[in-house]
């Protein structure tokens, strides 16, 4: 029913007039229609919505994008009831919504605001990626345990206050692995280790705030997977401290911008050999997150009552074979 539409029941295949903000909508003629076209909502938190992500949209075979940027909690309940109030239930399939932006915790804020709009049938499936960083963490993660079993592994996450490396850090937890969680400051890295830990039960994530070389070489002890997820352009781990972790077997940075962010490892670097550690490099794993980022999309179009968020791209990125 529309907003102000008359809720008196109607004989079978009877059309029904409704007004939904003052725009008269034919439902009958709506819900016989046997073929919807698939509309993708691009709900941006920042003033020009993505063109990777409307790109990644159309790519994924999105029939129609429609984008909106300046998106916030406080404004995006009309935009969710335009898309949840103009379809029959049946049809709720074939619209879906995505959340970017370059804040992930604004998005975050507008996907539970989303969430708590929808109510029993009316509903659309949901995916939020801001940043990227869902779709990083897990093609990073996927990528480390195709040569580290995490279970049982030390990973040590740099940059991991940020939101792919608290999602990487988190999804290595929820596998088994402990994990050194790392950041220039022992605060940030102690209330993102505690959110991790709260989230993932018997989870070992380990603060760390290593200052200088000798402290970065201690965090580096008996470890066998470091992930760089630190900011663009600036080296978490040089080529000399990289080289006298004896343990380490595996070096994944996430960061394409010189200087990378683990010394040594090219951008393009895709399971190569390194001083005998295993190397990839930002866009070595950036395929892998391309075919997730459109597999995810894809499935929102499978039922209307997904909510893909990092663990769950993770899932479905799992039972593909991404």
């Amino acid at each position: 029913v529309g907003v102000g539409g008359s809720t008196k029941p109607q004989a079978a295949g009877e059309g029904r007039l409704v007004f939904g903000w003052g725009v008269p909508v034919y439902r009958g003629a709506m819900s016989e229609a046997k073929d919807k076209a698939k509309i993708l909502v691009q709900l941006d938190t920042d003033d020009r919505p993505s063109v990777f992500d409307q790109v990644v949209a159309v790519d994924a075979g999105v029939d129609h994008l429609l984008s909106h940027g300046g998106v916030t909690p406080d404004n995006v309940e009309a935009m969710v009831h335009g898309a949840i109030f103009t379809r029959g239930p049946k049809h709720l399939h074939n619209t879906a919504l995505f959340i970017g932006g370059g804040d992930v915790s604004a998005g975050e804020a507008v996907l539970e605001r989303v969430t708590k709009t929808f109510f029993g049938p009316m509903r659309v499936s949901v995916m939020l990626d801001a940043n990227g960083a869902n779709t990083t963490a897990v093609a990073a993660v996927l990528c480390a345990i195709e040569h580290v079993q995490p279970a049982g592994a030390t990973a040590l996450v740099l940059g991991g206050t940020g939101p792919v490396g608290q999602r990487a850090a988190l999804l290595l937890a929820k596998q088994g692995a402990t994990v050194r969680l790392a950041s220039r400051s022992l605060e940030r890295a102690s209330a993102a280790a505690d959110r991790v830990n709260d989230a993932v039960s018997a989870s070992r994530v380990e603060p760390v705030a290593p200052g200088d070389d000798d402290a970065l070489r201690k965090a580096l002890e008996g470890v066998e997977l470091v992930i760089s997820a630190g900011a663009a352009g600036v080296t978490l781990l040089s080529a000399d401290v990289r080289r006298d972790a004896s343990s380490l077997q595996l070096a994944i940075d996430l960061n394409a911008v010189p200087p990378v962010g683990i010394e040594g490892v090219e951008p393009m670097d895709k399971a190569e050999q390194l001083d005998g550690v295993t190397a990839y490099g930002a866009l070595g794993v950036g395929g892998r997150k391309m075919k997730i980022h459109k597999a995810a999309l894809s499935a929102l179009f499978d039922r209307n009552d997904l909510v893909l968020d990092a663990q769950s791209i993770y899932d479905l990125a799992v039972e593909r074979g991404l």
